[in-house]
């Protein structure tokens, strides 16, 4: 669910969304990292001024918490 919706933001926000690829790592029961892979020139794009859109995609995971108890973490890297 929280990948899904990472994923299909992602390639809104996206000048290349054929290249977003969004893994979701599991470390423990209690915590998951979200990982977008974009495109060099939309990987910033993602991210925002001062951070501001990966900011919001982070505020609305954060109510998935209150769901399923799971804090994320999320990272973009850009695609070599």
């Amino acid at each position: 669910m929280v990948k899904d919706f990472v994923e299909k933001f992602a390639k809104l926000l996206a000048n290349h969304p054929e290249d977003i690829e969004v893994v979701l790592n599991q470390v423990n029961e209690n915590y998951s990292e979200i990982t977008i892979y974009a495109n060099k020139a939309d990987a910033g794009k993602i991210i925002g001024k001062e951070g501001k859109m990966i900011g919001a995609i982070k505020t609305v995971i954060s109510g998935c918490k209150a769901k399923d108890g799971v804090s994320y973490k999320v990272n973009v890297q850009p695609k070599e």
